[in-house]
């Protein structure tokens, strides 16, 4: 089973409906003793222009944003392949926005 790493992409199959596409992993690798799950924002290109929507340029996404409005848990057994890593301050980003949004 894949070892994700919070602040890692990963390319991730959510199924036929949303396909595979790159996620951002919110969480820490589930320990032994926990369910093999991890949250994820999703990443997106089709934008709505929202505020949830944060863009952060990376050579291995395309054009487009991790939309806030997108967080789930997946099985780990889903991630297919780590694409990156995104920087602190890249993460203090997404941090501070995902706040706002779950209003923490």
């Amino acid at each position: 089973m894949p070892n994700a790493q919070r602040g890692e992409v990963w390319q991730i199959d959510f199924g036929l409906a949303a396909k595979v596409r790159p996620a951002l992993v919110l969480t820490p690798a589930p320990a032994d003793n926990e369910l093999a799950l991890v949250t994820v924002v999703l990443h997106t290109t089709a934008l709505c222009g929202n505020q949830w929507e944060i863009a952060i340029p990376k050579p291995f996404l395309q054009k487009g944003a991790f939309h806030l409005q997108q967080i789930q848990s997946v099985s780990a057994a889903k991630l297919m392949r780590c694409c990156g890593t995104l920087t602190a301050s890249e993460m203090t980003l997404i941090e501070t926005a995902l706040r706002q949004r779950l209003k923490l």
